[in-house]
């Protein structure tokens, strides 16, 4: 076998196929993608553009190569297949001198004349060929009925021959010629010999080239016709399996092949592992009992956006939400991205959560033993991590902190307050544009982390009673396009009626779900009273007219 010429600076690839002669490593690709092969007289030449896509270029034929080669038939001791199914596939061997099997002789046909052989050294496992395999059919197709209700596939001529004996001598089977790297092409040439066949049983070996090539074969097909078979762990290929003679367990592998869907297409008939898992549980629910009877908590893996208008006590909702996270359970770590606020803010607020007193006032004393009570069951348990938002605030530098708050600090949940601050720092002078793609980068990174994102959303100004009058929330008055709505598995709404005379209305919001992908229901879910004294938000009744406070608020 000649060697390939590195002499040449351009080849980048060795080793590769033949698509014209059908030797294994007898092709150099250039850096322009242009290969050539250095086999014996084949020397062909052509295009490569990945994946086992050859072109071919025009070439002076060169005169026909007689099959001069000659073997006997016999049985492939060395590979345990018989005389008889030597015999069907036409293959032959030669011997040494001491009897042992020296070569086999695979014929290739077209159209039934014989034009090809393989001739491939038992020792070595090296092969050369006589003729051109380039206009040849499958392996085995010569000797294999044109129709019938199966028919296998498999890499190369001792596996389809292996197969065969496998699978009781029942039904055909045939082979690519050139291995898993050309084998689409080789079945695309070949594709109306399988017309009249009811199945098509892709059974290529175990490795990653043989998985990706698989898939591209089968699907050449139509729906409902190609099977891949997925071989036992421990066997690379038919022929492993024949010589450990697992002739039962090849046909219950075979049996069991699976009908092939593209990516992404899931077959409804493969589906029960899938619609027995457990139903999604909430890891933890909301601190209040109106929430959790239409949302049925908080679930990772979710986008939850929190829509307000101005002034409506957004950063408290999720301050008690927070608050009641930290003191939860294995609710796992949270982060914190509050924009508009400082770090000792947020801090403070948290500790005003365990204090039950705004901290954060300037009129509210507490001794600094007291504090640090307060400081040890919020931030000093190490759960929580806050974001310094003085400096770059673009769409690219928040996504890289909130990717490293999920993998970097394992925080399951984490809370961004607001999307909408983010716009400014966007080249795109289009805000509907500039919101779409936060929240679609957004939506993208949840998938990645699997975390549950709490993101507030400012509303744009409704055509009737203002927001901070107690005007009723919708989808459609969320800032930007319709992107947040559609991309959020859970919006909620909040609303108050900031000017109203009755202190018990205007102290209470309404906490609407807009959204709800994982139940469908939505409407009024629960009402927080905001007592002023202690800074908390507490579940009431819906307050009415004229109602007081009660006491205990």
């Amino acid at each position: 076998m000649e060697k390939l010429d590195h002499t040449q600076s351009n080849w980048v690839e060795h080793h590769v196929p033949c698509p014209e002669c059908g030797s294994q490593d007898n092709v150099s690709i250039n850096k322009d993608g242009s290969w050539k092969c250095f086999g014996g007289d084949c020397q062909a030449h052509g295009q490569h553009y990945g994946d086992g896509n050859y072109e071919l270029s025009n070439k002076t034929e060169s005169k026909e190569t007689k099959l001069t080669a000659t073997g006997i038939l016999g049985a492939l001791t060395d590979r345990k297949i018989s005389s008889e199914t030597a015999k069907k596939y036409g293959v032959t061997i030669t011997r040494n001198k001491d009897g042992s099997i020296k070569e086999h002789l695979y014929p290739y046909y077209s159209d039934g004349k014989k034009i090809a052989q393989k001739i491939r050294s038992v020792k070595t496992k090296d092969f050369r060929i006589e003729g051109s395999v380039r206009d040849a059919d499958l392996f085995g197709t010569q000797s294999t009925q044109s129709k019938g209700k199966f028919i296998t596939i498999v890499e190369g001529e001792c596996d389809a021959m292996a197969a065969y004996e496998l699978m009781g001598s029942k039904w055909g089977v045939v082979s690519v010629i050139n291995g898993a790297s050309s084998a689409a092409r080789d079945i695309k040439r070949n594709l109306e010999f399988f017309n009249d066949f009811e199945s098509v049983v892709v059974c290529f070996d175990s490795d990653k080239a043989g998985k990706k090539a698989a898939r591209q074969v089968a699907e050449l097909f139509p729906p409902s016709k190609a099977k891949i078979m997925t071989l036992p762990s421990e066997y690379k290929d038919a022929n492993e399996m024949l010589k450990d003679n697992k002739r039962q367990a090849f046909m219950e592998y075979w049996w069991a092949a699976k009908l092939f869907a593209p990516d992404g297409i899931i077959r409804g008939d493969n589906m029960w592992g899938i619609v027995t898992e457990e139903i999604d549980q909430s890891f933890v629910e909301y601190p209040w009992a109106g929430m959790n009877e239409l949302t049925y908590g908080i679930r990772t893996h979710e986008l939850i956006t929190i829509a307000a208008g101005s002034g409506m006590g957004k950063s408290q909702f999720l301050r008690e939400l927070i608050y009641y996270l930290i003191n939860t359970e294995d609710s796992g770590n949270i982060g914190l991205l509050m924009m508009e606020e400082s770090t000792r803010r947020t801090g403070l607020s948290l500790m005003s959560m365990s204090a039950n007193r705004p901290l954060h006032l300037p009129d509210t004393y507490i001794d600094s033993e007291e504090l640090r009570e307060h400081y040890d069951v919020t931030l000093g348990t190490g759960k929580v991590f806050l974001y310094d938002s003085f400096g770059s605030n673009t769409i690219d530098n928040i996504i890289s902190k909130v990717r490293y708050m999920a993998k970097g600090l394992d925080c399951k949940y984490v809370f961004l307050d607001h999307i909408s601050i983010l716009v400014s720092d966007q080249q795109s002078g289009d805000e509907r544009k500039a919101l779409d793609e936060i929240a679609t980068k957004l939506r993208t990174l949840i998938q990645e982390t699997g975390i549950a994102l709490f993101m507030v959303s400012h509303l744009k100004r409704p055509g009737g009673t203002a927001h901070e009058e107690g005007g009723i929330t919708s989808l459609s008055q969320l800032r930007g396009s319709a992107g947040i709505g559609q991309l959020s598995d859970m919006v909620i709404g909040l609303e108050r009626d900031g000017q109203h005379d009755d202190p018990q209305i205007r102290n209470t919001t309404t906490i609407r779900v807009l959204k709800n992908r994982f139940s469908g229901l939505t409407g009024p879910a629960c009402y927080l009273y905001y007592d002023k004294d202690t800074g908390r938000m507490l579940e009431t009744d819906k307050p009415s007219e004229n109602n007081e406070p009660e006491d205990e608020f």
